[in-house]
Protein backbone atom coordinates (compact mmCIF):
# COMPACT_ATOMS: atom_id res chain seq x y z
CA UNK A 1 0.00 0.00 0.00
CA UNK A 2 1.41 3.89 -0.91
CA UNK A 3 2.06 5.56 2.48
CA UNK A 4 3.57 8.45 0.82
CA UNK A 5 2.96 10.53 -2.20
CA UNK A 6 4.57 13.61 -4.13
CA UNK A 7 2.29 15.71 -6.17
CA UNK A 8 2.82 18.99 -8.02
CA UNK A 9 1.80 21.76 -6.28
CA UNK A 10 -2.57 21.63 -7.69
CA UNK A 11 -4.39 24.49 -8.55
CA UNK A 12 -7.80 25.73 -7.04
CA UNK A 13 -10.20 26.32 -10.21
CA UNK A 14 -13.06 27.57 -8.40
CA UNK A 15 -12.44 29.54 -4.96
CA UNK A 16 -14.38 31.98 -3.06
CA UNK A 17 -11.95 34.38 -0.37
CA UNK A 18 -14.37 36.89 0.34
CA UNK A 19 -12.90 40.20 1.42
CA UNK A 20 -11.95 41.86 4.67
CA UNK A 21 -11.63 40.07 7.95
CA UNK A 22 -12.76 36.98 6.17
CA UNK A 23 -10.49 36.97 3.34
CA UNK A 24 -7.89 38.13 6.04
CA UNK A 25 -8.10 34.49 8.33
CA UNK A 26 -8.62 32.16 4.81
CA UNK A 27 -6.30 33.10 2.22
CA UNK A 28 -3.23 31.19 4.47
CA UNK A 29 -4.64 28.15 3.72
CA UNK A 30 -5.13 28.19 0.27
CA UNK A 31 -1.88 29.80 -0.32
CA UNK A 32 -0.21 26.64 1.79
CA UNK A 33 -0.66 24.17 -0.36
CA UNK A 34 -2.00 25.99 -3.72
CA UNK A 35 -0.10 27.31 -6.73
CA UNK A 36 -2.59 28.61 -7.80
CA UNK A 37 -6.76 29.60 -7.48
CA UNK A 38 -9.06 30.85 -10.02
CA UNK A 39 -10.85 33.56 -7.93
CA UNK A 40 -14.70 34.27 -7.57
CA UNK A 41 -16.54 37.35 -8.29
CA UNK A 42 -19.42 37.41 -6.04
CA UNK A 43 -18.28 40.08 -3.74
CA UNK A 44 -21.22 43.35 -2.51
CA UNK A 45 -20.79 44.96 -4.98
CA UNK A 46 -19.85 42.24 -7.41
CA UNK A 47 -16.19 42.70 -9.25
CA UNK A 48 -17.62 43.72 -12.72
CA UNK A 49 -14.66 45.70 -14.53
CA UNK A 50 -10.68 45.01 -14.44
CA UNK A 51 -9.84 47.87 -12.41
CA UNK A 52 -12.40 46.13 -9.85
CA UNK A 53 -10.22 42.87 -10.33
CA UNK A 54 -6.75 44.42 -10.65
CA UNK A 55 -8.24 45.81 -7.14
CA UNK A 56 -9.47 42.55 -5.83
CA UNK A 57 -5.99 41.37 -6.41
CA UNK A 58 -4.07 43.34 -4.48
CA UNK A 59 -6.30 42.63 -1.87
CA UNK A 60 -5.50 39.18 -1.78
CA UNK A 61 -1.73 39.26 -2.76
CA UNK A 62 -1.99 41.58 0.83
CA UNK A 63 -3.23 38.92 2.64
CA UNK A 64 -0.72 36.23 1.86
CA UNK A 65 1.55 35.33 4.16
CA UNK A 66 5.34 36.03 3.20
CA UNK A 67 6.86 34.94 1.32
CA UNK A 68 4.06 32.23 -0.51
CA UNK A 69 4.13 30.74 -3.99
CA UNK A 70 0.58 31.62 -4.83
CA UNK A 71 -0.97 33.37 -7.67
CA UNK A 72 -4.54 34.59 -7.75
CA UNK A 73 -6.36 34.52 -10.73
CA UNK A 74 -8.82 36.70 -11.33
CA UNK A 75 -12.85 36.64 -12.63
CA UNK A 76 -15.37 39.10 -14.07
CA UNK A 77 -18.93 38.83 -13.06
CA UNK A 78 -21.05 38.94 -16.00
CA UNK A 79 -24.31 41.49 -15.83
CA UNK A 80 -26.11 42.40 -18.28
CA UNK A 81 -24.45 45.77 -18.43
CA UNK A 82 -21.04 44.09 -19.01
CA UNK A 83 -18.88 46.11 -21.07
CA UNK A 84 -17.49 43.47 -23.37
CA UNK A 85 -14.38 46.13 -24.50
CA UNK A 86 -13.32 46.20 -21.00
CA UNK A 87 -13.58 42.75 -20.46
CA UNK A 88 -11.46 41.64 -23.32
CA UNK A 89 -8.69 44.16 -22.54
CA UNK A 90 -8.63 42.89 -18.78
CA UNK A 91 -7.93 39.72 -20.59
CA UNK A 92 -5.63 41.40 -22.88
CA UNK A 93 -3.57 42.15 -20.26
CA UNK A 94 -3.50 39.41 -18.02
CA UNK A 95 -5.59 40.85 -15.39
CA UNK A 96 -8.73 38.26 -15.91
CA UNK A 97 -8.45 34.83 -16.74
CA UNK A 98 -12.31 34.42 -17.08
CA UNK A 99 -15.58 35.36 -16.99
CA UNK A 100 -18.34 33.99 -14.25
CA UNK A 101 -22.05 33.47 -15.41
CA UNK A 102 -24.43 33.76 -12.09
CA UNK A 103 -28.46 33.56 -13.16
CA UNK A 104 -29.50 35.83 -11.20
CA UNK A 105 -30.99 34.34 -7.08
CA UNK A 106 -29.09 31.03 -7.69
CA UNK A 107 -26.21 31.21 -5.10
CA UNK A 108 -24.76 33.51 -2.38
CA UNK A 109 -24.36 37.19 -4.02
CA UNK A 110 -25.73 36.61 -7.28
CA UNK A 111 -28.76 38.80 -7.09
CA UNK A 112 -26.76 40.64 -10.20
CA UNK A 113 -26.40 38.35 -12.24
CA UNK A 114 -28.01 37.31 -15.91
CA UNK A 115 -31.88 37.34 -15.88
CA UNK A 116 -31.74 36.55 -19.61
CA UNK A 117 -29.13 35.45 -21.50
CA UNK A 118 -30.43 37.15 -24.78
CA UNK A 119 -29.13 40.23 -23.19
CA UNK A 120 -25.46 39.29 -22.80
CA UNK A 121 -24.83 37.63 -26.11
CA UNK A 122 -22.55 40.24 -27.28
CA UNK A 123 -20.55 39.95 -24.84
CA UNK A 124 -19.83 36.27 -24.98
CA UNK A 125 -19.64 36.53 -28.80
CA UNK A 126 -16.50 38.54 -28.01
CA UNK A 127 -15.35 36.55 -25.36
CA UNK A 128 -15.88 33.74 -28.03
CA UNK A 129 -13.48 35.79 -30.36
CA UNK A 130 -11.32 36.64 -27.37
CA UNK A 131 -10.86 33.14 -26.56
CA UNK A 132 -11.92 34.07 -22.75
CA UNK A 133 -13.94 31.21 -21.20
CA UNK A 134 -17.09 31.02 -19.89
CA UNK A 135 -17.38 29.80 -15.86
CA UNK A 136 -21.15 28.84 -15.90
CA UNK A 137 -23.26 28.75 -12.46
CA UNK A 138 -25.02 25.93 -13.86
CA UNK A 139 -28.75 26.02 -12.36
CA UNK A 140 -31.77 27.45 -13.17
CA UNK A 141 -33.91 29.55 -10.55
CA UNK A 142 -37.27 29.05 -12.00
CA UNK A 143 -39.64 28.80 -8.67
CA UNK A 144 -41.32 26.11 -10.91
CA UNK A 145 -38.01 23.75 -11.05
CA UNK A 146 -37.70 21.65 -8.44
CA UNK A 147 -33.53 22.71 -6.38
CA UNK A 148 -32.75 18.84 -7.01
CA UNK A 149 -33.32 19.31 -10.95
CA UNK A 150 -32.10 22.62 -11.63
CA UNK A 151 -28.74 21.66 -13.05
CA UNK A 152 -30.26 18.99 -15.63
CA UNK A 153 -32.87 21.51 -16.33
CA UNK A 154 -30.22 24.64 -16.82
CA UNK A 155 -28.17 22.19 -19.81
CA UNK A 156 -31.24 21.34 -21.60
CA UNK A 157 -32.71 25.20 -21.33
CA UNK A 158 -29.70 27.64 -21.78
CA UNK A 159 -26.09 25.87 -21.86
CA UNK A 160 -26.76 23.57 -24.81
CA UNK A 161 -28.75 25.79 -26.47
CA UNK A 162 -25.51 28.30 -25.86
CA UNK A 163 -22.91 26.36 -26.83
CA UNK A 164 -25.31 25.62 -30.09
CA UNK A 165 -24.89 29.24 -31.00
CA UNK A 166 -21.61 29.79 -30.21
CA UNK A 167 -19.53 26.82 -30.37
CA UNK A 168 -16.28 28.76 -30.23
CA UNK A 169 -17.17 29.48 -26.48
CA UNK A 170 -14.71 27.99 -24.11
CA UNK A 171 -17.26 26.77 -21.09
CA UNK A 172 -16.07 25.03 -17.57
CA UNK A 173 -19.53 24.06 -15.78
CA UNK A 174 -18.34 24.32 -12.78
CA UNK A 175 -19.22 22.07 -9.13
CA UNK A 176 -21.11 19.57 -11.11
CA UNK A 177 -23.45 17.42 -9.08
CA UNK A 178 -25.52 15.42 -11.23
CA UNK A 179 -24.66 12.10 -13.44
CA UNK A 180 -26.42 14.67 -16.30
CA UNK A 181 -24.13 17.22 -16.28
CA UNK A 182 -21.19 14.06 -16.31
CA UNK A 183 -22.51 12.76 -18.92
CA UNK A 184 -22.86 16.53 -21.05
CA UNK A 185 -19.05 17.24 -20.35
CA UNK A 186 -18.16 14.00 -21.10
CA UNK A 187 -19.61 14.07 -24.74
CA UNK A 188 -19.00 18.00 -25.19
CA UNK A 189 -15.85 17.97 -26.93
CA UNK A 190 -12.58 19.86 -26.53
CA UNK A 191 -14.60 23.14 -25.54
CA UNK A 192 -16.10 22.57 -22.32
CA UNK A 193 -14.69 20.88 -19.15
CA UNK A 194 -15.97 20.66 -15.80
CA UNK A 195 -14.77 21.11 -11.87
CA UNK A 196 -15.68 19.03 -9.61
CA UNK A 197 -15.57 20.02 -5.66
CA UNK A 198 -14.15 18.24 -2.40
CA UNK A 199 -17.56 17.93 -0.52
CA UNK A 200 -19.66 16.49 -3.49
CA UNK A 201 -17.08 13.54 -3.81
CA UNK A 202 -18.04 12.45 0.42
CA UNK A 203 -21.66 13.95 0.82
CA UNK A 204 -25.23 13.40 -0.78
CA UNK A 205 -28.92 14.93 0.07
CA UNK A 206 -29.24 12.67 2.98
CA UNK A 207 -26.31 14.50 4.92
CA UNK A 208 -27.75 17.20 5.16
CA UNK A 209 -31.40 16.06 5.53
CA UNK A 210 -31.42 12.75 7.27
CA UNK A 211 -31.99 12.42 11.35
CA UNK A 212 -32.14 15.86 11.48
CA UNK A 213 -31.16 19.39 9.03
CA UNK A 214 -26.91 19.90 9.18
CA UNK A 215 -26.56 23.24 8.00
CA UNK A 216 -22.60 23.21 7.63
CA UNK A 217 -23.51 20.67 4.53
CA UNK A 218 -25.97 22.73 2.86
CA UNK A 219 -24.23 24.29 -0.51
CA UNK A 220 -25.27 25.43 -3.77
CA UNK A 221 -25.70 22.85 -6.09
CA UNK A 222 -27.42 21.30 -3.41
CA UNK A 223 -25.91 18.01 -2.92
CA UNK A 224 -28.00 15.40 -5.03
CA UNK A 225 -28.89 11.39 -4.64
CA UNK A 226 -26.06 8.74 -3.95
CA UNK A 227 -26.24 7.66 -7.39
CA UNK A 228 -25.37 11.11 -8.76
CA UNK A 229 -22.24 11.47 -6.23
CA UNK A 230 -20.75 7.97 -7.15
CA UNK A 231 -21.01 8.91 -10.67
CA UNK A 232 -19.18 12.21 -9.69
CA UNK A 233 -16.19 10.31 -7.96
CA UNK A 234 -15.64 7.56 -11.06
CA UNK A 235 -15.44 11.20 -13.37
CA UNK A 236 -13.04 12.20 -10.80
CA UNK A 237 -10.72 9.55 -10.74
CA UNK A 238 -11.30 8.32 -14.48
CA UNK A 239 -8.01 10.08 -15.39
CA UNK A 240 -10.55 12.11 -18.20
CA UNK A 241 -8.86 15.84 -18.72
CA UNK A 242 -12.34 17.44 -18.83
CA UNK A 243 -12.29 17.00 -15.16
CA UNK A 244 -10.85 18.90 -12.40
CA UNK A 245 -10.70 20.13 -9.16
CA UNK A 246 -12.56 23.52 -8.21
CA UNK A 247 -13.16 23.08 -4.57
CA UNK A 248 -16.02 25.76 -4.42
CA UNK A 249 -14.89 26.41 -0.80
CA UNK A 250 -16.79 29.05 0.50
CA UNK A 251 -16.43 30.45 3.86
CA UNK A 252 -19.34 31.82 5.84
CA UNK A 253 -19.54 32.38 9.51
CA UNK A 254 -21.34 30.02 11.78
CA UNK A 255 -23.44 32.68 12.62
CA UNK A 256 -24.66 33.25 9.04
CA UNK A 257 -24.70 28.99 8.39
CA UNK A 258 -26.69 28.50 11.79
CA UNK A 259 -29.46 31.22 11.05
CA UNK A 260 -32.62 30.75 10.97
CA UNK A 261 -32.43 31.52 7.02
CA UNK A 262 -28.71 29.72 6.60
CA UNK A 263 -25.97 30.74 4.09
CA UNK A 264 -25.19 28.04 1.17
CA UNK A 265 -21.19 27.24 1.20
CA UNK A 266 -18.93 24.85 2.71
CA UNK A 267 -15.29 25.41 3.57
CA UNK A 268 -12.99 22.71 2.52
CA UNK A 269 -9.65 23.97 1.61
CA UNK A 270 -7.84 23.06 4.52
CA UNK A 271 -8.38 19.46 4.83
CA UNK A 272 -9.21 19.08 0.51
CA UNK A 273 -6.15 17.48 -0.44
CA UNK A 274 -6.67 15.10 2.13
CA UNK A 275 -9.39 14.49 1.73
CA UNK A 276 -9.35 13.57 -2.30
CA UNK A 277 -5.95 11.66 -1.48
CA UNK A 278 -8.79 9.47 0.56
CA UNK A 279 -10.93 9.54 -2.47
CA UNK A 280 -8.76 8.49 -4.71
CA UNK A 281 -6.67 5.51 -2.89
CA UNK A 282 -10.51 3.90 -2.31
CA UNK A 283 -10.95 3.96 -6.38
CA UNK A 284 -7.67 2.46 -6.59
CA UNK A 285 -6.57 5.50 -8.34
CA UNK A 286 -4.00 7.33 -6.80
CA UNK A 287 -1.62 7.49 -9.72
CA UNK A 288 -4.19 9.62 -11.42
CA UNK A 289 -4.86 12.49 -8.58
CA UNK A 290 -1.74 14.47 -10.06
CA UNK A 291 -3.80 15.02 -13.00
CA UNK A 292 -6.99 16.07 -11.36
CA UNK A 293 -5.54 18.81 -9.37
CA UNK A 294 -2.47 19.65 -10.99
CA UNK A 295 -2.79 19.15 -14.58
CA UNK A 296 -5.89 18.98 -16.51
CA UNK A 297 -7.38 22.32 -15.66
CA UNK A 298 -4.00 23.38 -16.35
CA UNK A 299 -4.53 22.64 -19.74
CA UNK A 300 -7.48 23.35 -20.31
CA UNK A 301 -6.85 27.12 -19.10
CA UNK A 302 -3.37 26.59 -21.26
CA UNK A 303 -1.27 28.41 -18.46
CA UNK A 304 1.70 25.41 -17.89
CA UNK A 305 1.46 23.41 -14.58
CA UNK A 306 3.12 25.00 -11.21
CA UNK A 307 6.42 24.40 -10.27
CA UNK A 308 7.31 22.47 -6.87
CA UNK A 309 5.61 19.79 -5.33
CA UNK A 310 3.09 19.09 -2.23
CA UNK A 311 3.97 15.56 -0.45
CA UNK A 312 1.31 13.74 0.92
CA UNK A 313 1.76 11.22 3.73
CA UNK A 314 -0.89 8.09 4.94
CA UNK A 315 -1.38 8.19 7.91
CA UNK A 316 -2.33 4.33 10.67
CA UNK A 317 -4.62 6.22 12.55
CA UNK A 318 -7.27 8.53 10.93
CA UNK A 319 -6.41 11.94 10.68
CA UNK A 320 -8.58 14.54 13.06
CA UNK A 321 -10.47 17.48 10.93
CA UNK A 322 -8.79 20.45 11.22
CA UNK A 323 -9.92 23.11 13.92
CA UNK A 324 -12.07 25.95 13.17
CA UNK A 325 -11.01 28.69 12.03
CA UNK A 326 -11.03 32.23 13.88
CA UNK A 327 -11.80 35.57 12.47
CA UNK A 328 -12.25 38.79 14.21
CA UNK A 329 -15.87 38.20 13.68
CA UNK A 330 -17.27 35.16 14.72
CA UNK A 331 -15.73 31.35 13.74
CA UNK A 332 -15.56 29.33 10.71
CA UNK A 333 -16.11 25.45 10.88
CA UNK A 334 -14.02 23.57 8.44
CA UNK A 335 -16.01 20.70 6.38
CA UNK A 336 -15.72 17.41 8.17
CA UNK A 337 -16.15 14.48 5.93
CA UNK A 338 -17.45 12.45 8.18
CA UNK A 339 -15.34 9.26 6.92
CA UNK A 340 -11.78 8.24 8.33
CA UNK A 341 -9.46 9.81 6.36
CA UNK A 342 -5.72 8.70 6.46
CA UNK A 343 -3.82 11.04 4.63
CA UNK A 344 -2.22 14.76 6.00
CA UNK A 345 -0.02 17.06 4.05
CA UNK A 346 3.77 16.89 4.68
CA UNK A 347 5.09 19.62 6.57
Amino acid sequence: MTDRLTITRPDDWHLHLRDGAMLAAVTPDTALHFGRALIMPNLVPPVVTGSDAAAYRARIMAACPDGASFTPMMTLYLTEGTDAADLVVAARDGIITAVKLYPAGATTNSASGVRDIDRVMPVLEAMAEAGVPLCVHGEVTDSKIDIFDREAVFIDRVLDPLRRRLPALRVVMEHVTTSDGIDYVRAGGESIAATLTTHHLFINRNHILAGGIRPHYYCLPVAKRETHRLALVAAATSGDPSFFLGTDSAPHLDSAKLAPCGCAGIYTVPNTLACLAQVFENEGALDRLDGFVARHGAAFYGVPVNDGTVTLVRTAAPQPVPDDRATPEGDLTVFDPLVPIHWAVEG
